[in-house]
């Protein structure tokens, strides 16, 4: 500050008359006689360039200069401006820096919004993903605006999760497997005398059921009653809402044909064989043993499979607990549960009925 101080009061005495004082100079140099020309001391902030006269080589110092002028110890020319400037050089602020601050300040006005933004898309992804996470509830709001009991209403509330509800794209899948033996016959006449040849195996199979999430916008329609969202409370002093929804989904729907069945390796060993004893017996049986290609076994077990999944009660009634388990979770979890919490609500029952089966 002192030194600050001494360089404000250096700047204001600089410009006075009578502050200059001549320095005689003698062209001859030191002890030479000749006529004495007398030129003006540098000015503070010229470059340290000698004097120099006709004749080269240093001549007489230039005055010493003002306490006030001299530069500090330990200073050079970097910190001061070019052309001898008294103050210091004035710093830019990066451009960088500017647009940080900017991109800051609009953060924090806007902090309530972004992170509703943000908790939505994460709580998105993670269920995306078969991620089911409890994240905290920020309900969206502008900075202008101030949420409170009652500016959600039952009306905007219902159709805007019915409309999460008709961008599902995928059906839920319930599974079911089941195990069973079949036998597989060959038969082939030798001469007069009938031959046969069979063989029975263990196969496991893995049926699929699908259950339509989104039948299309006429199923929604209000006169049908297949969607009902009701409010009990609302959101206040930083509590959640409390909504139950009724929903109403076509039946599952049971594999459809045989290529909706799957069979795993049907092991090459069988578990029992048998074949016809007429004339020539034995001789029969290994004839016609060879002709057990896995095609034809897998083929055979996949028909087996299908019709049980199909009308076999132990395969059908699996089948459709499993596809309404899995749609429930699906509907719930994916895409009313997020909706509701970045509106501020708890889903507190989801009632989940299956329409009759079309005639």
């Amino acid at each position: 500050m002192v030194r600050f101080l001494l360089l404000l009061l250096g700047m204001l005495t600089a410009g006075r008359p009578g502050h200059r004082e001549p320095a005689p100079y003698r062209p001859g140099g030191r002890g030479r006689s000749g006529p004495s020309v007398v030129y003006p001391a540098p000015e503070v902030g010229d470059d340290d360039t000698a004097w120099q006269g006709d004749e080269a080589g240093w001549q007489d110092p230039p005055a010493p200069l003002a306490p006030w002028h001299e530069r500090p110890i330990g200073r050079t020319d970097r910190g001061y401006a070019p052309g001898g400037g008294s103050g210091p050089r004035r710093r830019r602020i990066s451009t960088k820096i500017k647009w940080a601050a900017i991109v800051l300040v609009l953060g924090l006005i806007f902090r309530r919004a972004i992170a509703s933004v943000v908790l939505t898309a994460l709580s998105a992804a993670l269920n995306l993903v078969g991620i089911n996470a409890h994240l905290p509830n920020i309900s969206f709001a502008w900075p202008w605006q101030t949420i409170t009991a009652g500016t959600t209403t039952n009306t905007d509330l219902g159709p805007w999760v019915l409309q999460k509800i008709e961008g599902i794209s995928k059906p839920a899948l319930g599974q079911a497997n089941f195990n069973f033996v079949f036998t597989h016959k060959v038969s082939k006449s030798i001469g007069p005398w009938p031959c046969w040849y069979a063989s029975t195996f263990y196969a496991v199979a893995h049926a699929s059921a699908t259950v339509d999430l989104n039948p299309g916008p006429a199923w929604w329609q209000p006169a049908l009653g297949h969607y009902r969202l009701q409010v009990f409370s609302r959101p206040a002093s930083g509590k959640p809402g409390h909504v139950t929804v009724t929903m109403v989904l076509p039946q599952p729907q049971l594999p459809q044909s045989v290529h909706d069945i799957t069979i795993d390796n049907i092991p090459s060993k069988p578990i029992d064989t048998q074949h016809s004893w007429t004339y020539p017996g034995f001789g029969c049986g290994v004839v016609l043993r060879p002709q057990f290609p896995q095609s034809e076994l897998y083929a055979q077990a996949q028909s087996i499979a299908f019709y049980k999944s199909q009308h076999a009660p132990q395969v059908t009634g699996p089948l459709i607990k499993t596809a309404e388990a899995e749609a429930t979770r699906t509907i719930r979890d994916n895409f009313i549960q997020p909706t509701l919490n970045a509106l501020g609500y708890s889903l507190d029952r989801l009632v989940l009925r299956w329409a009759a089966p079309r005639a």
